[in-house]
């Protein structure tokens, strides 16, 4: 990527796309920074909480106050979970639907972390790989 930051989506435009809605061409580098990212984890989160979010009106039913509480946790636990069990194969497929090839994402974040990896490896292997005394 380059130095210069792309532009950002207006709120509306970003709620748009946190619903999975796709944005105009012109943000087309801003959505593979918000996919590759280091804090991209963080982002699939607050995208989900986004999506989730018009479950907080069962709080407005009727009934007992902690059963429409724990209706709602429960739902919220439950779309978080399959959100983060899902979170790279949707990542992806935002990323399809802006134009990128499927494995962009993956293989952009790879390659931010390859040479934090290649030093991790290094370590490993002057603490486990000494070669054998004769």
């Amino acid at each position: 990527m380059t130095g210069t930051k792309p532009p950002r989506p207006n709120p509306l435009q970003w709620i748009w796309y946190a619903y999975g809605g796709r944005l105009p061409e012109r943000y087309r580098e801003w959505v593979l920074h918000d996919i590759t990212c280091r804090t991209w984890v963080l982002r699939h989160v607050s995208r989900t909480l986004v999506q989730i979010s018009p479950g907080l009106l069962f709080l407005l039913l009727p009934g007992p106050l902690w059963i429409r509480a724990m209706s709602v946790l429960g739902g919220v636990i439950l779309a978080v979970w399959y959100s983060m069990s899902y979170m790279e194969h949707t990542t992806e497929y935002r990323l399809y639907k802006h134009g990128y090839p499927l494995g962009a994402g993956k293989a952009t974040r790879d390659e931010a972390k390859a040479e934090q990896r290649a030093a991790k490896a290094s370590r490993y292997d002057e603490i486990y790989r000494s070669a054998p005394e004769n």
